[in-house]
């Protein structure tokens, strides 16, 4: 890893990113190597294939920062803005909390960036020492002792900048989501556990609208929750709960399941399934291990649905098979009694949900089961376009012309519910045989060309708008699609891997997106249509006509 020079500037990084993908395009070996070793979409690839992904100005400065050990260019130039600046020691501390903790205690929309938090440490080794709050989120144990020791009751109290008490300050830094970290961190929560810090320790959630000032008082986020729900520690989660902690604290189970061993230890130390949503969110994982722990220790496989956007599929085995969960997942939820012969709200069986979802395995199941449902034309026709058999659906539409312009709203759904779970050739095979291509579905009531750039998927993003699809249409949460490609670009979706809202703003450019322009109030933002929008840098860089020159080949 190459060391960044302690005068390095914004500039002059940018010159070099601008310099690597000069001597990329005349095809230096050197500049091809780079990116091999650097580059997650060029590794493992040969010089050629390298060259034929036609890389772009955000993938050379992708590349610098990885050189320097930066996960992204935001955190590379994150980071030196931070180095530039000349802060006072408050300021210095206040900008460093910001790194280390989310929104929900920070009170902005902003993501943690810890890598760069520690890099700052490195240099400024004395910063924990000189706040304790610091100390808490950097897990500096003595400064912490000390701090005890000239003040027993400061261990339960709400202190500091960000007015945390002790232990919550501890598991919601994000520094514990760094192996060099996680054990100091551990370190701090077990002396303050020792040492009488109450184990329910808890805030307020601060994220907008809500704000350090005034939190949001019936959202309360424990110290358990930074443990179990935010940094996922398993350890962190067994020593908070032997010490007393309250496993039914509204979040720890729902945001646990990520990561199953720390849900195992809240279910033993008697986590309550019931009421927290958690087995519905189970289903969102693609790892049945999580589903089949809610379901053992007592989730309800036919629980009631509630009110909300996943209503649309009735009980949890509807939503797993409409969600294309695996045959294990509906295997867990029939050995648990889940009912084989429930129907939707608007009538439709498990097994033709199955069926319509191409999920052969699954309906296979569900007859061995006892249901016993048929298919009727239409269902065939859904059904052969679920599994992107384009020359079945063909034979059916020719003897029903008026397939699919004249299926009800819960199967014209299929085209959105398909893009959520990323299957590209059914899509094609819907849009060729004249889908509605506006149809709206999935979770959150969105077009398939929102689902596509929500899971930043470039190639299918670009099909759709070639076939159609407007960047004007719209979601459940009154957005466009813009704003989808805001959200997801600075976000970046839980169990979203890979994703490209970089080439997913290009299909947007290349289909007639209107120009963008700075925002001259705030320049991290973009202006379109008299709209002010943040996006990530490189999605940002595509979008604006400037940089899209810049991208282009000599």
């Amino acid at each position: 890893m190459k060391t960044l020079p302690s005068g390095a500037n914004l500039d002059h990084l940018k010159k070099q990113a601008k310099e690597l993908l000069r001597l990329y395009r005349d095809v230096d070996a050197t500049a091809i190597s780079r990116f091999i070793d650097n580059l997650p979409a060029a590794a493992q690839r040969t010089p050629d294939d390298v060259i034929a992904l036609g890389l772009r100005l955000h993938d050379a400065q992708s590349c610098i920062a990885r050189e320097y050990g930066f996960a992204s260019w935001a955190e590379l130039r994150l980071y030196v803005e931070s180095r530039a600046v000349q802060r006072e020691q408050q300021d210095l501390i206040r900008h460093w909390l910001g790194l280390a903790y989310c929104g929900d205690v920070v009170g902005r929309y902003d993501a943690a960036r810890p890598r760069v938090a520690a890099q700052v440490l490195r240099d400024h080794p004395g910063l924990p020492s000189s706040d304790v709050s610091v100390a808490c989120a950097a897990g500096q144990l003595d400064v912490i002792a000390r701090a005890v020791s000239a003040d027993p009751d400061w261990i339960n109290r709400a202190d500091g900048p960000l007015n945390l008490p002790p232990l919550v300050a501890v598991t919601h830094s994000r520094l514990g989501q760094l192996p060099q970290f996680a054990e100091r961190l551990r370190d701090c929560a077990r002396f303050l556990l020792q040492a009488g810090a109450n184990p329910n320790q808890r805030i307020g959630n601060r994220y907008p609208p809500a704000s350090l000032a005034s939190p949001h008082e019936s959202e309360p986020l424990s110290a358990l929750y930074g443990a179990a729900g935010v940094n996922r520690d398993a350890v962190l989660t067994e020593m908070l709960l032997t010490a007393g902690a309250n496993p039914n604290d509204g979040e720890s189970l729902y945001h646990s399941l990520e990561e199953p061993a720390c849900t195992r230890v809240l279910l033993q130390h008697g986590a309550r399934v019931g009421g927290t949503n958690a087995l519905r969110r189970a289903l969102d994982m693609p790892n049945p291990v999580a589903l089949e722990l809610l379901l053992a220790h007592g989730g309800d496989p036919n629980e009631p649905v509630e009110a909300g956007p996943t209503t649309t599929w009735g009980p949890p085995l509807l939503r797993a098979i409409a969600v294309r969960r695996s045959a294990r997942h509906i295997a867990a939820l029939l050995a648990a009694g889940a009912d084989p012969q429930a129907r939707t709200p608007g009538g439709v069986s498990a097994w033709r949900l199955a069926m319509q979802t191409g999920l052969r395995e699954v309906a296979d199941l569900l007859r061995a089961a006892g249901a016993n449902d048929a298919l009727s034309a239409e269902d065939e026709f859904v059904a052969a376009c679920a599994r992107a058999d384009a020359g079945e659906a063909r034979r059916i539409q020719a003897r029903r012309p008026d397939l699919p312009r004249s299926l009800p709203e819960d199967q014209l759904r299929l085209l959105p519910d398909t893009a959520a779970w990323g299957s590209g050739d059914a899509i094609k095979v819907m849009v060729e045989l004249d889908w509605p291509i506006a149809a709206r579905g999935g979770d959150w009531d969105a077009t398939a060309l929102n689902h596509a750039v929500l899971r930043g998927d470039a190639e299918l993003t670009a099909f759709l708008l070639a076939n159609g699809a407007s960047w004007r249409e719209t979601h459940g949460f009154g957005a466009d699609v813009l704003g989808t490609l805001s959200w997801a670009s600075i976000n970046e979706p839980a169990g979203v891997e890979h994703g490209d809202w970089i080439g997913c703003a290009r299909a947007l450019v290349a289909h007639g997106l209107p120009d963008m322009a700075h925002d001259p109030a705030d320049a991290e933002r973009l202006l379109i249509d008299g709209r002010s929008m943040r996006f990530s840098e490189g999605v940002a860089q595509a979008l604006l006509p400037d940089d899209r020159a810049t991208s282009k080949p000599d």
